[in-house]
This record gives structure tokens, sequence and C-alpha cells, in this order.
């Protein structure tokens, strides 16, 4: 029997609009009043359909600006999709150095906001907050606004919120490559303990060996572009070619 449906992609894209401003200085603004900066397009995430099983931990490869990060943030609703349309079947969180966090609010706040996105009650998020801040070595800083942590420190609690709030479906973009050795460690034990067991996961990274480690499908993205999803040997080799 097959697996049930966790993400289903159809025709989804992304393009953001920039402007370009080469104006940089006083100087050439007085000069130039009258050449407005123009406007320039770029297809982040290019026409694409695809399917995730529950329980599967699919890697994303590509490199710096192929659109794996864009293509994240559209599978977890940071961005609405231009075209097509994304179904998610099961309560997510995006682990990205804190993306999803309001700066504004102290981790004590961001904890329970994202435990109430998760659809967890009050109580239920007052059960499991010791062990967050435990977990994510943050208690003398639980009442200070997450904009003043360190990326590894946000890094930490987001880790944490995930491991003990239990979303459904991961998306995790490089997290074992940011922290101290100890926390990475840590984390890398955690995930492979019965916590992934169930979890569906889309894994961002770098690193081939926790690709390999990981995952039984991957996809690798060029120039916004799914070139590939499939056998995961076959991605890592298509990746490590275009980084040639």
């Amino acid at each position: 029997m097959n697996n049930p449906i966790a993400i289903e992609a159809k025709n989804i894209s992304k393009t953001f609009h920039i402007t370009e401003d080469s104006h940089n200085t006083v100087k050439h603004r007085l000069f130039n009043l009258f050449n407005p900066p123009r406007a320039k397009e770029v297809e982040a995430v290019k026409m694409m359909n695809f399917e995730v099983k529950r329980g599967e931990c699919i890697g994303l490869l590509g490199r710096n600006g192929s659109g794996k990060s864009t293509l994240v943030k559209l599978l977890a609703g940071v961005y609405p999709s231009d075209t097509g349309y994304i179904n998610i079947y099961g309560t997510t969180l995006l682990m990205n150095l804190g993306v999803g966090m309001s700066q504004e609010l102290t981790a004590r706040e961001n904890i329970y906001v994202s435990g109430s996105v998760l659809g967890l009650k009050i109580k239920e998020i007052d059960a499991i907050f010791e062990n967050i801040v435990d977990f994510a070595e943050i208690r003398e800083f639980i009442d200070s606004k997450v904009k003043y942590f360190s990326s590894g420190m946000m890094a930490r609690l987001a880790f944490s919120i995930a491991v003990n709030a239990g979303a459904d479906i991961m998306f995790l973009d490089e997290i074992f490559a940011v922290g101290d050795i100890k926390f990475q460690e840590k984390a890398i034990k955690v995930f492979e303990s019965s916590w992934i067991e169930g979890k569906t996961v889309i894994l961002v990274s770098h690193s081939m060996e926790v690709i390999r480690k990981y995952c039984i499908r991957s996809a690798f993205m060029k120039q916004g572009q799914l070139v590939y999803l499939g056998d995961t040997e076959t991605a890592i080799n298509l990746y490590l070619k275009d980084n040639e």
C-alpha cells in the first residue's frame, strides 16, 4: 500500500520583481533624475510539479542561487506561489535560522507562538516548555528578544521547538551547519532517534554525507528549475557535476 501524500505541488512558480538602482552616489542620482531605476524580474522558481509521500526524507540539492530556499519557503507558506497550488497534509515547521519567528518577541513568546501555529493548546505548550528551553540551552536568555540572538542560538531554539512540538512536515535548511560542534552532535542524535520516524522531511544541505545518510530520494535544482527528483545518488552526481 502506497504512503499517503504529504506535499502536492502543481504548476508552482515564483518570480521576484527587483529594482536595480545603479545610481549609488548622490552625484549619480542628481544627474540621472530622469533615468529611473530599472525593474528586473528574477525567476527564482520556474514551473514545476512534484509529490512527496508521508514519511519520506527528501534531499534538496543545488548551488547557491538555484532556488532551493525559495522553494522551501513556498512549501512552508512563507511566500505565496505565483501560479498553481500547493496542498500540505499536516502541520509544518520551517527551520532556517529562526525564519518565521518574530524578531521583536522574546524566546518565551516565540515558543508559545510557534507552538500555537503547530496547533498546540496553551496547556500543551506549558507541558513541553521546560524541555524546549533546556534542549536549546538558552535558559538565561529566555526573556530576551530573539533579534539579539546569534545564528547558533536561533538554530538551537528552532530545532528544540521542532523536536518537542512535533510538526508533521519539517523543512530543514542547513540545520546541521550551524551552532557549535556539541550542539550539532546533539541535533544529529535526536534527528536519528525515533523523533524522525513518521515525519516528512525536506532536507536542504550542501553536505553529501548528510544527504546520503538520510535521503532515499533527492531533488537537484539549477537556475530555478527542478532538473531531477529521484534516486539520491543520481541527484548527488548531477550536483557534483554542476560544481566542476
